[in-house]
This record gives structure tokens, sequence and C-alpha cells, in this order.
């Protein structure tokens, strides 16, 4: 852990409403989902806000520390089965401690 700092641990809810959980220092939302190969959780575009492949569901509750989409996204997001003011693509989150225990749900779940 580079300087000290204590990864944050996430969950991804699944389908079957099974959740999976990593941890991380650092980097994307989707970057921690592709490396536990998240299923639903593909990012094609490599993190760079060109497709919709990383598409998640926020809680209301979690919505106000994360904040709603950007427009960009919205663009991206508008057309992915799911879409919702709570849709976020997890390319454009950015992994911090104040997200610590955040469980974000894969659309269709």
């Amino acid at each position: 852990m580079a300087d000290g700092a204590r990864p944050v641990t996430i969950g991804f809810r699944h389908h079957d409403g099974t959740i999976s959980w990593g941890q991380a220092n650092a980097g994307s939302l989707m970057t921690l989902a592709v490396e536990l190969g998240v299923a639903g959780i593909e990012g094609q575009c490599g993190g760079y806000l060109a497709c919709g492949t990383c598409h998640v569901h926020v809680s209301p509750d979690w919505i106000e520390r994360i904040g709603s989409a950007t427009p960009d996204e919205v663009l991206m997001l508008e057309f992915e089965p799911g879409f919702s003011p709570l849709s976020r693509l997890s390319c454009q989150i950015e992994l911090s401690p104040a997200l610590d225990g955040l469980i974000v749900t894969i659309p269709g779940a």
C-alpha cells in the first residue's frame, strides 16, 4: 500500500443478489471490477468515456457522495438498458476513502 493508504472496500451486487467484494487503494471503480472479473462490467473503451459497458446503479444514499452522471456520461448511458437517474459509468468514479463500503448494482440485478 503506497504511502500507508488504507484500501477502499467496494461491493458489486449481481443479478442473483450476491455481492462480490474487492479492495483497491486507487483507480476507478471500473478498473477494480475488471480486475475482479465482475460479470456485466466490461470496460471495453478502457475508461475513456466512449462506451457504456461499465454501467452501474448507485443507491440514492451514495449518489450524493459520488455525484450524478455528467452530461457526457448521460450521452453514453441513455441508450443502455436499465438507464436511470442512479446510473453511472464506473470508469468515471474514482476510488477514495469516502467510498469505503460502497455497493453498486449491475443493471438488471
